[in-house]
């Protein structure tokens, strides 16, 4: 149906709200204010970010938790490139988004004019399509085709470029239907293959991961999963696709992963792996499941055509979409499991040992146990709390010890970017207000978009920040050590005080250096942003060289440096 003439910029919020958006994060800029103003008399939510970068991942968090879309508006040139991070762990992790930047006007562009940047050229390899709306009257097509693309096959971001004049051009244009995604299906030949593959199986092994599931789908891989009694692990920080407490689920694939599930992977005889691209990290280098073709039997199934046989050369390549597949699983007819059944248990056993207090706290001399830590979450903290974390070394302890309760639980950036706890943390809470959520911060991590801090404040959302303190860019100071033992450079930290800081900003704020504190301090920050709304933080200090829960940075420093002697 036609509409009356309008502005490009109330073309565009209002086939934002035709393709069901309630809420976009972003940061103000006075090349979109036409948008702006269309979003005034909007029910669409906009949220205002003190960061770009925190505004793409706020998007990113919003993509992995609904399933849909996450919308992001920021300016031109500096806006543009602060936001870049974001859009390029949404493209690693597979996760819906939309990027609309404030572009200079038609009669200015090719001139470099303020602030100007050809987006299709920076965003080129980063998203799945770029492109400039260049006329209001095309407004109506471009957002219906950036949902589509957004959303259909391997989802994935995508960026509209907004030149100013045509946000204020008039145009007289008829609005489009909502968007529709498309996934592909397991052909029925394909099931028969795949139930094939694994009845001739002794040790199969499903590994679950990438973008596209949904509540149903990770429902309908369970049911799979207890008809066939097969052991389950997940990949690399997808370990909310089913719940951790259940009896087939033996393990995360990816950095640091328990050897005896690695060596599980590698002595498989048949790995179906359902929606991981498998990258870097989930195969620990290409070398669990040496490329390109593996050792094992491997079935890959991938919503993108393109993904399958791009690095692995699978016996078995099905494209499809993650409900799908795994809804033609469930309706399969059970196997007879009797070769491998006694295997799950074996693995949970593996994967129990795995989680025990490793040794470097065993003797009590550390005053903080960062293993009781994760203990006391798990303890006080609902079993469905949304975990939250960036990069470094400190996600070790969510990622080894806590109890992931299915999905959607957990948002971490398998792009491996600094930055995304808090944001992300916000965003979840602002969009599941009623669920607890926990946001696992490094100190450095933490000081590169902890200004949103600012926004948990004006949106009231009560989101429980923990900030590991050890001081150092742990990460880079562990391979420092190991590549360079002795010679400490660029990776020391001078922090601020995050509890007093928490507190400035309108939270809560505590510190903790003791492990009988932590417990206390954990119920006193749930009771302040469950009963206030508001963000509360607890800043650990402990000693850094307890880098990661098998090594210490003087076992790793001294064992490097006898490695150095002895060549």
């Amino acid at each position: 149906m036609t509409q009356p003439s309008r502005t490009g910029g109330q073309i565009l919020v209002d086939a934002l709200k035709i393709h069901g958006v309630d809420t976009a994060f972003g940061v103000p800029g006075e090349s979109y204010l036409d948008v702006l103003d269309a979003l005034h008399d909007s029910d669409i939510r906009f949220i205002i970010n003190r960061q770009e970068g925190g505004a793409a991942f706020m998007a990113d968090a919003y993509g992995k938790m609904t399933g849909k879309p996450g919308i992001c508006f920021v300016t031109r040139g500096p806006g543009a490139t602060n936001a870049s991070i974001g859009v390029h762990t949404a493209f690693q992790d597979s996760t819906p988004m939309i990027l609309f930047i404030g572009q200079v006007g038609n009669d200015f562009v090719d001139r470099e004019a303020f602030q100007e940047i050809d987006y299709r050229r920076m965003y080129g390899q980063m998203a799945k399509w770029v492109a400039q709306i260049d006329r209001a009257d095309r407004v109506p097509e471009y957002i219906a085709r950036a949902f589509q693309i957004a959303t259909s096959g391997r989802p994935g971001p995508v960026v509209l470029a907004l030149p100013e004049d045509m946000l204020t051009a008039m145009a007289t244009v008829a609005d489009t239907r909502a968007y529709q995604p498309v996934q592909a299906s397991p052909a029925a030949s394909q099931i028969a293959q795949v139930r094939g593959m694994l009845a001739g199986a002794k040790k199969p092994l499903v590994l679950l991961g990438g973008g596209g599931w949904n509540a149903q789908a990770c429902a309908d891989l369970q049911a799979f999963a207890e008809a066939n009694h097969l052991p389950v692990a997940c990949a690399f920080r997808f370990q909310d696709l089913l719940d951790n407490a259940h009896p087939n689920y033996i393990g995360d694939v990816g950095i640091g992963i328990n050897p005896k599930l690695a060596a599980r992977v590698r002595e498989a005889d048949v790995i179906l792996a359902i929606g991981p691209r498998l990258g870097e990290m989930t195969t620990g280098g290409y070398a669990l499941i040496a490329a390109p073709v593996p050792a094992q039997r491997l079935i890959h199934v991938h919503a993108d055509a393109e993904e399958l046989g791009s690095v692995y050369q699978a016996e078995l390549m099905i494209n499809s979409g993650m409900p799908q597949m795994t809804a033609m699983l469930a309706a399969m007819a059970p196997l007879d499991s009797g070769a491998w059944q006694a295997s799950v248990a074996e693995a949970r056993a593996d994967l129990a040992a795995w989680q025990k207090q490793p040794p470097i706290f065993q003797d009590g001399a550390a005053p903080l146990d960062l293993w009781q830590v994760v203990q006391q979450i798990d303890q006080i903290a609902p079993h469905d709390t949304i975990i939250t974390n960036g990069a470094g070394n400190y996600a070790t302890w969510a990622h080894r010890f806590h109890s992931y309760g299915g999905m959607r639980t957990q948002l971490a950036p398998t792009s491996g970017a600094m930055g995304y706890s808090v944001p992300a943390g916000v965003a979840a809470k602002i969009i599941a207000p009623r669920r607890t959520v926990i946001t696992f911060a490094g100190d450095g991590e933490y000081m590169m978009n902890g200004q949103e801090l600012a926004t948990a404040v004006q949106y009231r959302a009560g989101v429980v920040i923990i900030v590991f303190n050890n001081g150092m860019f742990g990460t880079i100071r562990m391979h420092q050590e190991l590549h360079y033992p002795g010679r400490v450079s660029g990776t020391q930290l001078h922090n601020p005080d995050f509890a007093a800081l928490a507190v400035a900003y309108g939270g809560h704020g505590e510190v903790v250096d003791t492990t009988a504190a932590f417990g206390p301090a954990l119920e006193r920050a749930l009771a302040w942003a469950n009963g206030k709304n508001l963000p509360a933080v607890i800043e650990l200090r402990y000693d850094g060289n307890l880098i990661t829960p098998g090594a210490t940075l003087e076992t790793i420093r001294k064992n490097a440096q006898a490695a150095k002697a002895a060549k």
